[in-house]
């Protein structure tokens, strides 16, 4: 896909791009683009259209029409937090039964989240799966969250022959046929549901977590780093739930040292 614009809304455009090529030939830009995402609505400049994003089974059939029969969507949530696992979630959506209104996660309020879960739940193959905080940093959280994925999809009770995995990397021990789907969970109906999942199941664990360990506000900050996260690291100290290679935690653990 290529756009063609004035030079001068070339800073304009760089936001929503992730990958660009830009060449300049009096005094115009041609964008070609190999993809691109959109913040918000919109996307403005010279492009004079406006754009909303909403996942679609469109990724789903692609695969289907290449002869796989059982496609999950692959997302995960948890990788910035200071404490708490990784988890992610393997999803395989029945084409006919798709439930009304998927999208990311973190577009979803509480209670639509909540509400999609048993949805998802009731019409699909769902398997969730964590990396422990011992996991994260004995690998990095970058591997720990694909060994949480990988994880995910052996746990479905039929297992796929494809995957679609959020992100840009397919995980190295993934067994199964996979494609990348950047910003997959806005993109993808079954990504979409796995991004939902994850994070419905990764709140619970740490709304458990929060109230073996209170103070730190894990009940509603995850396990982030919120303003009465890092008060009470200071005060109350590192749990063995914190990631203590996160440089926060380990500035924490260090600083008199």
């Amino acid at each position: 896909m290529s756009f063609i614009g004035e030079g001068r809304n070339v800073r304009a455009f760089l936001p929503f791009l992730l990958s660009v090529d830009i060449f300049f030939d009096c005094g115009t830009a041609v964008f070609a683009m190999s993809q691109f995402a959109v913040s918000g609505l919109e996307l403005w400049g010279g492009l004079g259209f406006a754009h909303s994003m909403k996942p679609d089974f469109e990724f789903e059939r692609a695969a289907h029409a290449r002869g796989f029969l059982r496609v999950a969507g692959v997302d995960e949530v948890g990788r910035g937090p200071l404490a708490g696992p990784v988890t992610a979630a393997a999803v395989v959506l029945d084409p006919d039964r798709i439930p009304e209104g998927l999208n990311d996660s973190k577009k979803l309020t509480k209670r639509a989240r909540e509400r999609l879960y048993e949805q998802i739940l009731q019409v699909a193959d769902v398997s969730v799966a964590h990396a422990s905080v011992e996991e994260i940093e004995e690998l990095n959280i970058l591997r720990a969250s694909h060994l949480a994925m990988v994880r995910a999809l052996e746990g479905l009770k039929t297992p796929a022959d494809y995957a679609l995995i959020d992100g840009n990397m397919i995980p190295r021990d993934l067994t199964v046929a996979a494609e990348t789907v950047i910003k997959g969970d806005a993109r993808s109906q079954s990504i979409s549901a796995a991004s939902i999942a994850a994070k419905i199941c990764r709140d619970c664990v740490m709304l458990s977590l929060a109230q073996q360990h209170p103070g730190y506000g894990w009940e509603t900050n995850m396990g982030y780093g919120s303003k009465k996260h890092m008060e009470a690291l200071q005060e109350i100290g590192v749990t063995p739930h914190h990631r203590r290679l996160f440089k926060p935690v380990h500035n924490m653990l260090y600083q008199d040292k």
